[in-house]
């Protein structure tokens, strides 16, 4: 019964987790470009005053695309495909993170879980697999829309697709060599060593292949910098021209989940994914105690800044009549003080009892999934901060990118990797 349970949390959080993000997602792309553009991003849309920072615009946005109409262009090659082309992506894109490892193995009755939502050794390959699927949707929306700007942008993220998955593949080959295995968990565990005083993170053994990675998953993407499937001002919107109301928010959505794996994926390979520098999931159930304590800390700390924060920034400089800030603000700082003691007094609690050996492996395993969902986070902050700093790059730089700079590089990465573990070993 155990095992059911800890099968249906391992699906139920990673799916909680990425569509969850998609709304943060859309109003920190806004809020960050706004930041950029100097001006103040969304922030009227409210529910009774109440703006939640301007998150309620995002969700506005979404009951916008559920109840508009969905109209289907006459002239398309083919509904069914025109009609499914969506739905791969999307299928694709959250079939991609479903083999990313957030914890640590979970030991019920002697036996050890992996923490995944799909249980394979063979993670990697899976998403390489996948992921590379994920074309076909773009390809079968440009090709059934029987729109020439829709197939310029699939026939765009196609050719794309070969010249940056190549050396994304040579630079996985090199962390392969590099762990001595294609278990994504094994890559997390390997990386909670030390090396040369710094965590044995991936990006410190291996800096080349990092940033080849790295800018092949801003490619993977379809984001800006690499966005030419749907570069608005040479193919008006790309794929997804014809698209409209639900059918376009999937496209919509599927972007948001393959930026929220791939992230997460880049942490897991090269940023010790779950695991906390220097410390294995044994040190943290071994002090559990320390852990609450910290946990309780941090918490407090975190909830008097925001406290303060929203105290300094929540405010208008105008003379309002009725200021809805005040009582927004007000509902602020109440969920956070019931927040903070709610965490504080379960911690407390269990600091001074007996947790025993399963409730220490579950404090260790909750701080793995903050511990994943914060470097996820970061990752997705930088994702979108690229995408507002750099211009779009034109389609022969794309090619001579990845033909002449990145895969000569990554072949020559294996090379010398190949050499340091059959001699350095």
């Amino acid at each position: 019964m155990s095992e059911i349970w800890l099968i249906i949390f391992r699906i139920a959080f990673i799916l909680i987790f990425i569509l969850a993000l998609i709304p943060v997602l859309v109003l920190l792309e806004r809020k960050i470009s706004a930041f950029i553009q100097d001006r103040p991003g969304p922030n009227r849309a409210d529910i009774a005053g109440i703006r939640l920072g301007g998150l309620v615009q995002a969700l506005a946005d979404a009951l916008k695309l559920a109840i508009k109409e969905d109209f289907t262009p006459g002239a398309i090659r083919s509904k069914a495909l025109f009609t499914i082309a969506p739905m791969v992506l999307f299928l694709m894109s959250t079939l991609t993170i479903a083999v990313i490892p957030f914890s640590e193995y979970f030991t019920i009755d002697g036996v050890k879980h992996l923490m995944q939502a799909i249980p394979f050794d063979g993670g990697l390959l899976w998403y390489l697999g996948f992921a590379s699927l994920s074309i076909y949707g773009i390809m079968l929306a440009g090709w059934s829309s029987n729109n020439k700007y829709s197939l310029l942008g699939s026939l765009r993220a196609a050719s794309g697709a070969i010249s940056y998955e190549i050396p994304l593949g040579l630079a996985v080959v090199s962390m392969i060599l590099t762990y001595n295995s294609i278990s994504l968990n094994d890559f997390v565990i390997a990386q909670q060593g030390s090396f040369l005083g710094l965590p044995a993170w991936g990006i410190f053994l291996q800096p080349l292949a990092a940033i080849i990675f790295i800018a092949c998953a801003f490619a993977e993407t379809n984001r800006a910098p690499f966005d030419l499937a749907e570069g608005e001002s040479e193919i008006v919107a790309g794929y997804h021209l014809e698209y409209s109301a639900m059918s376009f928010a999937m496209f919509f959505m599927a972007e948001y989940i393959a930026m929220t794996a791939m992230s997460a994926l880049v942490v897991t390979i090269f940023f010790g994914g779950y695991s906390l520098p220097y410390l294995s999931q044994a040190d943290l159930a071994t002090h559990y105690k320390i852990v609450l304590l910290s946990i309780a800390s941090i918490t407090t700390i975190i909830g008097l800044l925001f406290i303060w924060w929203v105290s300094k920034n929540n405010v208008t400089r105008y003379k309002i009549a009725k200021d809805h800030r005040k009582r927004e603000n007000k509902l602020y700082y109440a969920l956070t003080v019931m927040i903070v003691v709610a965490i504080d007094i379960v911690c407390l609690y269990f600091y001074n009892g007996s947790l025993g050996e399963f409730g220490a492996e579950v404090v260790a395993t909750a701080v793995n999934l903050v511990v994943f969902a914060l470097k996820t986070f970061v990752m997705l902050l930088i994702f979108i901060w690229v995408r507002w700093t750099l211009p779009r790059f034109r389609y022969d730089q794309i090619q001579r990118l990845g033909w002449e700079k990145l895969m000569p590089l990554a072949i020559f990465n294996i090379i010398i990797t190949a050499l340091v573990v059959v001699y350095g070993s």
